[in-house]
């Protein structure tokens, strides 16, 4: 087994670090997600970017997911059910996750680095312990999934 990491893009966020951390941090504020999702400019906007049939494969993963103050669940393809739990906060710059229920061992970490008062950018980081036989299979969905994800956390409205 070798330890493998994924990054995603550095997305910036028009908001304050304390204000994405707070709201990051206690991962009930998620939820904002589903609400957004079946939000119809937020899906206009998104069908312009995505196609549709990924866009309903995206609702339907989406909807699916369950949130409590430290852990996160979601269905990921090809692992199945899993779920996310924050095992550290580094008040206001990273908090860690770690995977349970899941086939694969995984970590995620969230960083976030101010860029002005008003605003911050973000970069998730996944390492995850995979043999060669596994690592050829997930190896691309779970790049495509933390950029996903980059992307879904970057468009929360966390001043709201």
């Amino acid at each position: 087994m070798s330890k493998q990491q994924f990054e995603s893009n550095i997305k910036p966020i028009p908001y304050a670090q304390s204000c994405v951390y707070a709201k990051l941090a206690d991962l009930n504020n998620l939820s904002v997600i589903k609400e957004r999702f079946n939000d119809p400019s937020v899906r206009t906007m998104m069908s312009g970017q995505v196609p549709e049939d990924k866009l309903n494969q995206l609702n339907e993963r989406i909807q699916e997911m369950t949130f409590d103050t430290d852990s996160v669940s979601c269905k990921i393809s090809p692992l199945g059910e899993v779920s996310l739990r924050i095992i550290e906060r580094e008040e206001p710059k990273c908090i860690k996750f770690e995977t349970v229920n899941s086939p694969i061992h995984l970590n995620l970490w969230i960083q976030l680095l101010p860029t002005s008062e008003t605003a911050c950018k973000m970069k998730l980081t996944v390492g995850a312990e995979l043999n060669p036989f596994i690592k050829g299979m997930v190896a691309k969905p779970l790049k495509e999934g933390v950029e996903k994800l980059a992307d879904m956390l970057a468009m929360i409205p966390y001043g709201a």
